[in-house]
């Protein structure tokens, strides 16, 4: 069974019990691959939902990411909170942009929070931040949306 190794600077895939002294992993129980997700709704009238994320985004966890992408419909506007997001791979990129897809299908939009340096740095690196607004606060998030 493979499992993801950091071994200094480089990432790689390795075989379990493989790594380096230095690595994350020496066996399969020791790697996170737990995302906490929650679907908050606005006050009604409001119309906007809050998915808030919490843990690593990535090949393990991005099922679940998805899902919950595909659970939320006839919503006028989606906040993605990633605010406690410290990694994101191009598999959680790809089901962020394909939610985003979604909503803008069913005439809604969709605005990103996220505070984490290196995963800002990835949604400028990649354009992201062009097709949506990335702010720092909830409360920008809402304004972008509203056009304020």
């Amino acid at each position: 069974m493979w499992r993801p190794c950091l071994g200094g600077l480089t990432f790689g895939i390795r075989y379990e019990n493989e790594c380096e002294p230095s690595g994350f992993v020496s066996g399969a129980s020791e790697v996170p691959n737990v995302l906490e997700i929650n679907v908050e709704a606005s006050e009604e009238g409001k119309g906007y939902h809050i998915l808030r994320l919490v843990g690593e985004v990535d090949a393990y966890t991005v099922g679940d990411f998805r899902e919950a992408l595909a659970g939320i419909e006839n919503v006028h506007w989606l906040i993605v909170d990633l605010s406690d997001v410290p990694f994101m791979d191009s598999a959680g990129l790809g089901a962020l942009i394909g939610g985003i897809r979604r909503v803008r299908e069913a005439e809604g939009d969709v605005a990103v929070v996220s505070t984490t340096a290196g995963l800002n740095r990835l949604l400028h690196t990649t354009g992201f931040d062009r097709i949506v607004p990335v702010t720092e606060s909830l409360d920008d998030a809402l304004s972008a949306l509203a056009g304020d």
